[in-house]
């Protein structure tokens, strides 16, 4: 769930963001449906300049019992302990992970490594040939190599990537397969696949070709295109291992 001002919203490639709903009325929805866990981004926490909010944590935890990852505006370990306090059971970091690599680190040593999750976000640099970080809800690009950056952040301290291709959020063209298949042979953390889902299919070739651990979707589930259910179904009579 992307949430802007306490509210949740979608787009596509990063912009035209589209209101959704309330954030604790989704997330019970997707508690019912059986969802593994719940990605909560405060999109514009870290460009407002501002930290997470508290309040919509605490509001989204009451409602589910499911793992919930937060992530948006951390800038240090005391942000990241006042959102475990308020709920959360792992802290994303992209942008601050870029600006101070040291902080994964300092979490990870801290919480442990399973609660430092390091959001990264990609798109496709034709020119240069190969896939650039960008930071800032993907307003920023860093001129940093993707891949190696997975590997050092890996070597920090994450204990998990949640990977996005901005070329595919919300195009609903399918995930980016090479991408994650780049990625999997580099590190050996869980690997979260976002960007791109459009259909059941889509999800089972991400886990099919490819070795990542799970398949983060936003759009299909918010507007009830897919049912958690039925594609957790899909996904086991095709024999990939769901819980």
């Amino acid at each position: 769930m992307d949430v802007d001002n306490g509210r949740v919203k979608k787009g596509i490639n990063f912009v035209n963001l589209v209101d959704v709903g309330d954030p604790a009325t989704i997330a019970a929805e997707y508690e019912k449906q059986g969802a593994d866990e719940l990605v909560f981004l405060d999109i514009t926490a870290t460009n407002q300049e501002r930290s997470t909010m508290k309040d919509v944590v605490e509001s989204v935890s009451s409602q589910v019992f499911m793992p919930l990852t937060v992530g948006g505006g951390i800038k240090s370990v005391s942000d990241m302990q006042k959102l475990l306090r308020a709920g959360a059971d792992k802290i994303s970091l992209n942008s601050a992970a870029v600006a101070n690599p040291s902080l994964i680190t300092e979490g990870a040593k801290k919480f442990g490594n399973q609660c430092i999750v390091v959001a990264i976000d990609v798109k496709r640099n034709v020119k240069a040939g190969y896939y650039e970080v960008y930071t800032h809800g993907g307003k920023t690009a860093t001129g940093i190599d993707a891949l190696k950056w997975a590997k050092k952040v890996v070597d920090l301290g994450a204990g998990e990537l949640l990977v996005t291709s901005m070329d595919k959020d919300g195009t609903k063209s399918g995930f980016d397969i090479k991408l994650y298949q780049g990625l999997s042979e580099l590190v050996d953390v869980p690997i979260i696949a976002s960007g791109g889902a459009g259909t059941s299919s889509d999800f089972i070739d991400v886990f099919q070709k490819s070795t990542v651990d799970g398949a983060l979707a936003a759009s299909v589930f918010h507007y009830g295109e897919i049912t958690i259910p039925d594609l957790k179904q899909t996904l086991k009579v095709q024999g990939v291992n769901v819980r």
